[in-house]
Protein backbone atom coordinates (compact mmCIF):
# COMPACT_ATOMS: atom_id res chain seq x y z
CA UNK A 1 0.00 0.00 0.00
CA UNK A 2 1.38 3.53 -0.70
CA UNK A 3 2.63 5.56 2.05
CA UNK A 4 0.19 8.47 2.96
CA UNK A 5 1.98 11.47 0.92
CA UNK A 6 1.87 14.10 3.87
CA UNK A 7 2.63 11.55 6.19
CA UNK A 8 6.03 10.61 4.29
CA UNK A 9 6.92 14.02 3.51
CA UNK A 10 6.49 15.70 6.91
CA UNK A 11 8.82 12.57 8.10
CA UNK A 12 11.78 13.89 5.45
CA UNK A 13 11.11 17.24 7.01
CA UNK A 14 11.50 15.90 10.78
CA UNK A 15 14.68 14.14 9.17
CA UNK A 16 16.09 17.25 7.67
CA UNK A 17 15.51 19.04 10.93
CA UNK A 18 17.37 16.29 13.14
CA UNK A 19 20.40 16.30 10.70
CA UNK A 20 21.02 19.99 9.68
CA UNK A 21 19.49 22.24 12.71
CA UNK A 22 20.82 19.92 15.90
CA UNK A 23 23.74 22.18 16.58
CA UNK A 24 21.50 25.09 16.23
CA UNK A 25 19.14 23.63 18.33
CA UNK A 26 22.04 23.11 20.86
CA UNK A 27 23.23 26.88 20.52
CA UNK A 28 19.60 27.89 21.29
CA UNK A 29 19.18 25.64 24.36
CA UNK A 30 21.88 26.45 25.66
CA UNK A 31 21.48 30.63 25.67
CA UNK A 32 17.45 29.41 26.82
CA UNK A 33 19.08 27.59 29.90
CA UNK A 34 21.54 30.30 30.38
CA UNK A 35 18.75 32.70 30.28
CA UNK A 36 16.10 30.60 32.85
CA UNK A 37 19.17 30.06 35.13
CA UNK A 38 20.47 33.36 35.63
CA UNK A 39 16.35 34.54 37.05
CA UNK A 40 15.38 36.13 33.69
CA UNK A 41 12.96 35.14 30.65
CA UNK A 42 12.68 33.62 27.20
CA UNK A 43 10.35 35.74 25.85
CA UNK A 44 8.14 33.92 22.52
CA UNK A 45 6.67 35.98 19.53
CA UNK A 46 4.74 34.80 16.34
CA UNK A 47 1.75 36.26 14.78
CA UNK A 48 -0.90 34.18 12.71
CA UNK A 49 -0.03 30.51 12.77
CA UNK A 50 2.91 30.98 14.24
CA UNK A 51 1.02 31.68 17.84
CA UNK A 52 0.43 27.70 17.52
CA UNK A 53 4.29 26.76 18.62
CA UNK A 54 4.23 29.17 21.16
CA UNK A 55 0.99 28.06 22.71
CA UNK A 56 3.03 24.79 22.52
CA UNK A 57 5.40 25.75 24.54
CA UNK A 58 4.08 26.92 27.67
CA UNK A 59 1.73 26.71 29.40
CA UNK A 60 1.80 22.94 28.15
CA UNK A 61 2.30 19.43 29.59
CA UNK A 62 6.44 19.26 29.70
CA UNK A 63 6.99 23.55 30.07
CA UNK A 64 9.05 25.02 32.35
CA UNK A 65 8.53 27.97 34.07
CA UNK A 66 10.69 30.44 32.30
CA UNK A 67 9.25 30.75 28.63
CA UNK A 68 7.47 33.58 28.29
CA UNK A 69 5.04 33.85 25.34
CA UNK A 70 3.70 36.99 23.92
CA UNK A 71 0.32 36.78 22.66
CA UNK A 72 -1.36 39.76 20.75
CA UNK A 73 -5.59 38.63 20.36
CA UNK A 74 -5.09 41.15 17.57
CA UNK A 75 -2.31 38.90 15.87
CA UNK A 76 -4.14 35.29 16.49
CA UNK A 77 -7.92 34.79 14.51
CA UNK A 78 -10.61 33.34 16.55
CA UNK A 79 -12.93 33.70 13.67
CA UNK A 80 -12.51 33.36 9.94
CA UNK A 81 -14.32 36.95 8.78
CA UNK A 82 -14.70 39.92 10.72
CA UNK A 83 -13.58 40.69 14.39
CA UNK A 84 -10.85 38.45 14.98
CA UNK A 85 -10.88 36.80 11.41
CA UNK A 86 -7.87 36.18 9.51
CA UNK A 87 -8.55 38.97 6.82
CA UNK A 88 -8.09 41.32 9.08
CA UNK A 89 -5.47 39.70 11.21
CA UNK A 90 -3.24 39.08 8.01
CA UNK A 91 -3.25 43.18 7.18
CA UNK A 92 -2.35 43.83 10.83
CA UNK A 93 0.53 42.17 11.00
CA UNK A 94 1.88 43.88 7.69
CA UNK A 95 1.18 46.97 9.29
CA UNK A 96 4.75 48.54 9.75
CA UNK A 97 5.23 50.76 13.22
CA UNK A 98 1.98 48.44 15.06
CA UNK A 99 4.25 45.72 17.07
CA UNK A 100 6.36 48.11 19.10
CA UNK A 101 3.20 50.19 20.45
CA UNK A 102 2.37 46.77 21.30
CA UNK A 103 6.25 45.49 22.89
CA UNK A 104 5.84 48.22 24.73
CA UNK A 105 3.20 46.66 27.79
CA UNK A 106 6.47 44.24 28.72
CA UNK A 107 9.61 44.61 30.01
CA UNK A 108 12.43 43.24 27.57
CA UNK A 109 15.36 42.93 29.76
CA UNK A 110 18.77 42.44 28.24
CA UNK A 111 20.45 39.45 28.67
CA UNK A 112 17.28 37.89 27.76
CA UNK A 113 16.24 35.88 24.47
CA UNK A 114 13.04 36.42 22.13
CA UNK A 115 12.37 33.40 19.99
CA UNK A 116 10.30 34.43 16.84
CA UNK A 117 8.53 31.93 14.53
CA UNK A 118 7.79 33.23 11.11
CA UNK A 119 7.30 30.59 8.08
CA UNK A 120 8.03 33.67 5.43
CA UNK A 121 10.06 36.19 7.67
CA UNK A 122 8.15 38.73 5.44
CA UNK A 123 6.13 40.12 7.58
CA UNK A 124 6.19 43.59 9.82
CA UNK A 125 5.24 42.08 12.85
CA UNK A 126 7.90 39.50 13.43
CA UNK A 127 10.73 41.73 11.66
CA UNK A 128 10.29 44.51 13.97
CA UNK A 129 9.66 42.32 17.23
CA UNK A 130 13.32 40.92 16.55
CA UNK A 131 14.37 44.85 16.01
CA UNK A 132 12.79 45.56 19.20
CA UNK A 133 14.73 43.38 20.99
CA UNK A 134 17.82 43.67 19.38
CA UNK A 135 17.29 47.58 20.72
CA UNK A 136 16.87 46.16 24.27
CA UNK A 137 19.60 43.72 23.98
CA UNK A 138 18.44 40.52 23.72
CA UNK A 139 19.68 37.86 21.66
CA UNK A 140 17.06 36.77 19.15
CA UNK A 141 16.69 33.02 17.92
CA UNK A 142 14.07 32.71 14.45
CA UNK A 143 12.22 29.58 13.47
CA UNK A 144 11.71 30.60 9.59
CA UNK A 145 11.72 28.80 6.22
CA UNK A 146 15.56 28.43 4.95
CA UNK A 147 13.92 27.92 1.52
CA UNK A 148 12.01 31.32 1.93
CA UNK A 149 15.51 33.07 3.12
CA UNK A 150 17.22 31.96 0.35
CA UNK A 151 14.49 32.49 -2.54
CA UNK A 152 12.20 35.14 -1.59
CA UNK A 153 12.72 39.07 -1.62
CA UNK A 154 12.62 41.33 1.63
CA UNK A 155 9.48 43.49 1.73
CA UNK A 156 9.69 45.99 4.95
CA UNK A 157 11.09 49.23 4.42
CA UNK A 158 14.45 48.26 6.09
CA UNK A 159 14.71 45.74 3.34
CA UNK A 160 15.11 42.72 5.75
CA UNK A 161 14.07 39.79 6.13
CA UNK A 162 13.55 37.85 9.81
CA UNK A 163 16.80 35.53 9.21
CA UNK A 164 18.78 38.96 8.69
CA UNK A 165 17.53 40.44 12.19
CA UNK A 166 18.79 36.90 13.74
CA UNK A 167 21.52 36.43 16.37
CA UNK A 168 20.76 32.70 15.59
CA UNK A 169 18.27 31.20 12.39
CA UNK A 170 17.01 27.80 12.59
CA UNK A 171 15.48 26.25 9.38
CA UNK A 172 12.15 24.67 9.88
CA UNK A 173 13.06 22.92 6.94
CA UNK A 174 9.62 23.37 4.73
CA UNK A 175 9.38 24.24 1.52
CA UNK A 176 8.73 27.86 0.25
CA UNK A 177 4.82 27.38 -0.26
CA UNK A 178 4.58 25.59 2.88
CA UNK A 179 2.28 22.77 1.48
CA UNK A 180 3.20 19.30 0.65
CA UNK A 181 0.89 17.56 -1.45
CA UNK A 182 0.61 18.20 -4.94
CA UNK A 183 -3.42 17.55 -6.60
CA UNK A 184 -4.07 17.09 -9.84
CA UNK A 185 -5.01 19.47 -12.06
CA UNK A 186 -4.45 22.46 -9.21
CA UNK A 187 -1.61 24.31 -8.96
CA UNK A 188 -2.17 25.03 -4.95
CA UNK A 189 -0.77 22.37 -2.85
CA UNK A 190 -2.48 21.30 0.63
CA UNK A 191 -1.08 19.73 3.76
CA UNK A 192 0.52 22.54 5.25
CA UNK A 193 4.35 21.78 7.29
CA UNK A 194 5.11 24.43 9.05
CA UNK A 195 4.02 24.05 12.13
CA UNK A 196 4.79 20.47 12.17
CA UNK A 197 8.67 21.87 11.78
CA UNK A 198 8.31 24.55 14.20
CA UNK A 199 6.58 22.32 16.89
CA UNK A 200 9.32 19.63 16.45
CA UNK A 201 12.09 22.50 17.09
CA UNK A 202 10.23 24.14 19.66
CA UNK A 203 9.93 20.76 21.45
CA UNK A 204 13.58 20.10 20.71
CA UNK A 205 14.74 23.29 22.17
CA UNK A 206 12.12 22.62 25.55
CA UNK A 207 13.67 19.53 26.12
CA UNK A 208 17.22 20.31 25.50
CA UNK A 209 17.06 23.23 27.78
CA UNK A 210 15.35 21.23 30.03
CA UNK A 211 17.80 19.29 30.26
CA UNK A 212 20.59 22.17 30.48
CA UNK A 213 18.99 23.50 33.70
CA UNK A 214 18.95 19.92 35.43
CA UNK A 215 22.74 19.92 35.18
CA UNK A 216 23.17 23.58 35.91
CA UNK A 217 21.44 22.18 39.26
CA UNK A 218 18.63 24.76 38.43
CA UNK A 219 15.17 24.14 40.64
CA UNK A 220 12.48 23.80 37.80
CA UNK A 221 9.00 24.09 38.13
CA UNK A 222 7.24 22.08 35.12
CA UNK A 223 3.63 21.83 34.04
CA UNK A 224 2.86 18.58 34.24
CA UNK A 225 -0.40 16.27 33.48
CA UNK A 226 -2.23 15.37 36.22
CA UNK A 227 -1.70 11.38 35.04
CA UNK A 228 1.74 12.01 36.71
CA UNK A 229 0.92 10.77 39.75
CA UNK A 230 4.25 11.00 41.32
CA UNK A 231 3.38 14.00 42.02
CA UNK A 232 2.00 16.07 45.11
CA UNK A 233 -1.46 17.23 44.46
CA UNK A 234 -0.80 21.02 45.08
CA UNK A 235 2.18 20.59 42.62
CA UNK A 236 0.23 23.03 39.97
CA UNK A 237 -0.27 25.42 42.59
CA UNK A 238 3.51 26.09 42.96
CA UNK A 239 3.75 25.97 39.36
CA UNK A 240 1.95 28.69 38.63
CA UNK A 241 2.89 30.55 41.97
CA UNK A 242 6.39 30.01 40.67
CA UNK A 243 5.27 31.58 36.93
CA UNK A 244 3.54 34.38 38.46
CA UNK A 245 6.82 35.62 41.13
CA UNK A 246 8.93 35.53 37.91
CA UNK A 247 6.58 37.36 35.84
CA UNK A 248 6.21 39.79 38.78
CA UNK A 249 10.03 40.08 39.12
CA UNK A 250 11.26 40.51 35.69
CA UNK A 251 7.92 43.47 35.34
CA UNK A 252 6.12 41.92 32.63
Amino acid sequence: MEQLKYCTGILEIINQINETQADKIRTAAKWCAETIASGKMVHLFGSGHSVLPIQDMFPRYGGVVGWHPLMDPRLMWSNVIGPGGARELLWIERQEGYIKNFLQSYNLQAGEVLIVYSHGGLNAAPIEAALYAKEKGLKVIVVTSGDNYEKAQATHSSGKMLGDVADLMISNCCPLEDSLVEIPNYPQKVGASSTVGAIVITQSIASETALKLQKMGHEMFIFVSPNVTECPPDYMHQVYDNYTKLVRKCGN
